[in-house]
């Protein structure tokens, strides 16, 4: 090998890679890079710099050319994304647009991206729930899925460690199903949101209405200070990129942090191709490596690699790597990589006026709302259909204004709103969907991408299990809503595809048996121990809470062990 090949190589050489840098992909760099590893991320979109690169984040609505509507003609363009709430003229740079990423919907599936630094920590609805031992326990309980290879425990003192790090605000509420953590100041329940919860009290043991656990920081501590962030400034368009850093991103936090380490090398427009296996060292040796402006294929190379491109990009970069120890995909000895997708419900929604409380009304905004946790099939199976739900609960007493007037009379009209004689109240339901070899990701092998990488198929969908558990949802909210003296309640099953609740998780499951999971305890790939994964491609299972504080808990958990080993020599 010539000196300019061996000096090509180590220019490309780094301890650790890791692929993504969201969510789960920046506690992997702040990790590897804490402990001293120098660490390349590779993220497939452009840059995103913490406030530089926030366009709309502090325009007001008449600044908009399209008063912050999406145009029609983008509408037409982009069917899928479109129907995300968070899609509009002032986030709609943040969005991969239907055409840039084609993928196969081999049943209707609605596939939210965002590709750029920090990926979706910049649009995310930051609500962060601890699992409890009954979530973890619940596939070993009915035999859905497989047995996780990890309980509470394991990851208890780890949601601590970053719940410390990102500010997690919430109350200590002592709910079994829903374990208490480190928190910063909680948001308030209003004063219909607080009667709620009094009457949920009243009438159920076990049911409860309780705050919004949510990654803001209402009370920061000096950690967060440190990161460069200040106190959340509700101003409710978080969407947007904050530029005060008030809620927990990869941008505004474990990036920035990461690279005051110096060892951190951040690589944008690089689409991953897949991952380099060594049949003679019998382990990953690199990473293959589109770039995005230039077409050219490279490759890097490092002794541990981090996979965290959001669950359903990890399973095609996987199923991409493949070799001839590895031919069906990286560490698929046992077939079931891609399948066992699951996600969450969030189809169903009831709504219901109060006529109480109107001397009241609310005042400001907050980023967040009450939640009730689950309440069904907790402790033993209880109902005729397996796991449960969780759900969200606001209310809110809404102005109307004449806005009919001009000048004088139309700012004396605006000044003086009138309120309407009813509190509105709402509940969306979060259900747990039951992960099926039948729902599953693979390989087009006709049809490839832009940079000539496989389309990936999804053939993902509902269930009658899913069907029984809305059912469910709308009678006990009727009865709840009905013993707190909630009027004209209306129920309203959306019947969305599969997709728009970002949620989606599993592929690359975790469990003991190498037989029927890809992942051991440590989210090490069984047959391929240097190369990790811990995003949502991991879960097992995916319980009602929502997913993204349980993907930065196990990254730090896994760092932490795959340093240890590599120290030791075994990786």
């Amino acid at each position: 090998m010539s000196n300019l090949n061996i000096d090509a190589i180590k220019n490309q050489t780094y301890d650790a890679i890791v692929i993504g840098s969201g969510i789960s992909g920046g506690w992997a760099a702040k990790e590897l890079t804490g402990k001293g590893l120098r660490t390349l991320v590779l993220e497939r979109g452009r840059d995103v710099k913490h406030v530089i690169d926030y366009p709309t984040t502090l325009m007001q609505p008449w600044e908009f050319e399209h008063h912050n509507r999406i145009k029609k003609e983008v509408k037409d363009a982009n069917p899928i994304v479109s129907k995300c709430y968070a899609f509009y003229e002032g986030t709609e740079q943040f969005f991969v647009k239907d055409a840039e990423h084609p993928y196969i919907q081999e049943k209707p599936f609605d596939w939210i991206r965002g590709y750029q630094t920090g990926g979706k920590s910049l649009l995310w609805a930051r609500q962060t729930q601890r699992w409890s031992e009954y979530d973890f326990q619940g596939p070993a309980r009915d035999g859905f899925a497989v047995d996780w290879p990890i309980r509470y425990a394991d990851l208890a003192p780890w949601y601590s460690y970053v719940e410390k790090f990102a500010g997690i605000s919430g109350n200590k509420d002592n709910v079994a199903s829903l374990p208490d953590g480190e928190f910063l100041a909680p948001h308030e329940l209003n004063c219909v949101e607080k009667y709620f919860k009094e009457q949920v009290a009243k009438n159920y043991k076990d049911r409860h209405i309780i705050t919004g656990r949510c990654a803001h920081l209402t009370s920061p501590k000096q950690v967060h200070y440190d990161q460069g962030r200040a106190q959340c400034q509700s101003r409710t368009i978080c969407e947007r990129g904050c530029p005060y850093g008030g809620y927990f991103s990869s941008n505004s936090s474990t990036l920035p942090w990461a690279a005051k380490t110096g060892k951190l090398t951040l690589r944008p427009h690089s689409v991953v191709h897949s991952i380099i296996y060594d049949e003679k060292k019998g382990k990953a040796t690199g990473v293959r490596v589109i770039d995005a402006t230039t077409n050219q294929m490279m490759e890097f190379y490092a002794r541990i690699i981090f996979v965290n491109a959001a669950a359903l990009n990890s399973n095609l970069i996987l199923l991409n790597s493949t070799s001839h120890r590895f031919p069906n995909g990286l560490g698929n000895d046992s077939g079931v990589l891609g399948k066992y997708i699951a996600f969450h419900n969030y189809t169903a929604t009831i709504n219901a006026d109060y006529e109480g409380f109107l001397d009241s009304t609310t005042d400001g905004r907050k980023p967040n709302s009450a939640y009730v946790p689950r309440f069904r099939n907790v402790e033993k199976q209880e109902t005729d259909f397996l796991r449960g739900y969780a759900a969200g609960f606001s209310a809110g007493r809404y102005q109307h204004d004449d806005r009919s007037g001009l000048g004088e009379d139309l700012k004396k009209a605006l000044l003086k709103p009138e309120y309407n004689n009813v509190w509105s109240v709402g509940s969306h339901m979060m259900g747990e969907t039951i992960p099926k070899e039948s729902n599953y990701v693979a390989l087009d092998k006709s049809k490839v991408d832009p940079w000539g990488i496989p389309q990936l198929k999804i053939s993902v969908e509902y269930d009658d299990n899913d069907r029984k558990m809305v059912k469910d949802f709308f009678e006990q909210f009727t009865e709840m809503y009905t013993k707190a003296g909630f009027k004209n309640i209306r129920t309203n099953d959306s019947n969305r595809t599969p997709g728009l609740d970002i949620h989606e998780m599993g592929g690359v499951r975790m469990g003991k048996d190498p037989k029927t999971s890809i992942l051991n305890k440590w989210n090490a790939i069984h047959s391929c121990k240097n190369v990790f994964v811990t995003d949502g491609a991991s879960m097992t299972s995916t319980s009602t809470q929502n997913p993204s504080l349980t993907y930065m808990a196990m990254t730090a958990r896994s760092v932490d062990y795959a340093v240890k080993e590599m120290r030791k020599g075994n990786l």
